[in-house]
């Protein structure tokens, strides 16, 4: 019975949100509530566990993703991103441009959320592709495949962090192992796959998107640019590292806290991308603001997902699904994947995909003698999986590249699924070895 309730629950939480089209934290609490009274929770205890739910799972991922999306709009507005991959296409050539369009996308793709992210590289993806005569997919794809594995694997994005949360992963080794997971991933999806795509030749339309280039004098130095973008990387990184060598270290534990560290990155960024060049703190905390209102949807789908999580725990159902799910043979890093991609094949979105996977298997990924942070990695991974026609990512590349839907599945869709796949298999291959 708890099993076929899980199942009608997914598919009802299917159908409001891709068929009724009903806000995705509605659609979740809609379905919670409908989950925990079928399941035989009491009124009060199904309200105790939506509070739980919300609160428990939000907690400190407010100021992660917070802070996160305030450093990717001063890295975005200040032209960071632009002197940074017009250096990476000077660095690499017209030869290899297809290996610097998909560093610059990922070290962009790091502090920036994923259609922030779209929305700034493609005019310069244009900008390139007009400039060295190139066609318009072979240089963009390598540039989006990166953003998008920065987006699937890698904290601080909003789904990565929050499924790190609920697992109790260090977000800084998820960081370090997501970085390793991601070279071959991006290596195949974005510039071998992107060189089989000459033949495709849209016709995008240049009202969507402005081409001219911020002159060199209007941009920051490429060192500040590089330096502040990455800055969560080494702190969250190295501060993980140095927290098990000086445990009792006070100022090392207050680094190697994932929002400290964030908090530091958007103070120096607010004074290198912001005061030096000019800028008052008034506009650097506008703009700021406005980077929080952008995120603030993200953060109430995953307090929805938290809360169906939590339904699931309080009623039992994650125990039973659990218990059910131990003697089976299959790799708790493959079957996470595996669920996770069903979920996004069917819903669309990457976040609802990652985070609905975590509550279904809680306790049978808690209590796994498999690392943690290649659980949230397994499970974001499994999150890209084939998007098509129910997500957002598929009609941004569509319409800004002006392809047909047959196209865009050729390109995107394949695309994305690389990816996810190219993401399993770093993490069962990195599992071998810690």
């Amino acid at each position: 019975m708890p099993l076929l309730l899980t199942f009608l629950a997914i598919l009802l939480l299917i159908l409001l949100i891709a068929w009724l089209k009903i806000d995705t934290f509605i659609s979740f609490l809609l379905v919670s509530i409908a989950l925990g009274l079928s399941s035989g929770l009491d009124v009060p205890s199904v309200s105790r566990a939506i509070q739980k739910g919300v609160g428990g799972t939000l907690g400190d991922l407010v100021l992660i993703v917070g802070f996160g999306a305030m450093l990717g709009k001063l890295v975005a507005d200040s032209g960071a991103a632009q002197r940074i991959t017009d250096a990476l296409i000077g660095i690499f050539g017209k030869r290899y441009i297809q290996w610097g369009m998909a560093l610059a996308g990922f070290v962009i793709g790091i502090p920036l959320f994923y259609n922030a992210g779209f929305v700034i590289v493609i005019p310069l993806i244009f900008m390139i592709s007009a400039t060295a005569r190139l066609p318009l997919l072979y240089i963009g794809i390598p540039m989006l495949s990166a953003l998008s594995v920065a987006h699937g694997y890698l904290p601080p994005h909003p789904s990565p962090a929050a499924i790190a949360s609920q697992l109790n992963a260090d977000i800084g080794k998820t960081l370090l192992y997501g970085l390793i997971v991601s070279i071959p991933a991006i290596a195949i999806a974005g510039p071998i796959f992107g060189s089989t795509l000459k033949r495709f030749q849209p016709k995008p339309d240049t009202d969507l998107f402005d081409v001219r280039p911020r002159p060199s004098s209007e941009l920051p130095g490429l060192g500040i640019s590089v330096v502040t973008a990455l800055l969560p990387v080494f702190l969250l990184t190295s501060m993980s590292a140095l927290k098990k060598m000086y445990p009792e270290n006070p100022v090392i534990g207050l680094l190697a806290e994932p929002y400290f560290g964030m908090l530091l990155s958007v103070l120096f960024a607010a004074y290198s991308l912001g005061i030096l060049r000019g800028l008052n703190m008034k506009a650097i905390s506008k703009s700021m603001e406005e980077a929080f209102k952008g995120v603030s949807v993200i953060l109430l789908i995953i307090a929805g997902a938290g809360v169906f999580k939590e339904i699931m725990t309080a009623s039992g159902v994650s125990t039973y699904i659990a218990e059910s799910l131990k003697g089976a043979d299959i790799s708790p890093l493959v079957l996470s994947w595996a669920i996770a991609a069903l979920i996004r094949v069917c819903v669309g979105s990457a976040t609802v995909a990652g985070l609905t996977t975590v509550g279904i298997l809680l306790p049978l990924l808690t209590n796994s003698t498999v690392s943690p942070e290649l659980l949230v990695l397994a499970i974001g991974s499994g999150s890209l999986m084939f998007s098509h026609v129910n997500d957002g990512g598929f009609w941004l590349f569509k319409e800004y590249f002006n392809l047909s839907i047959k196209d865009t599945l050729l390109t995107w869709s394949v695309m994305e699924t690389i990816v996810s796949i190219m993401g399993l298999i770093g993490v069962l291959i990195l599992n071998l070895f810690i």
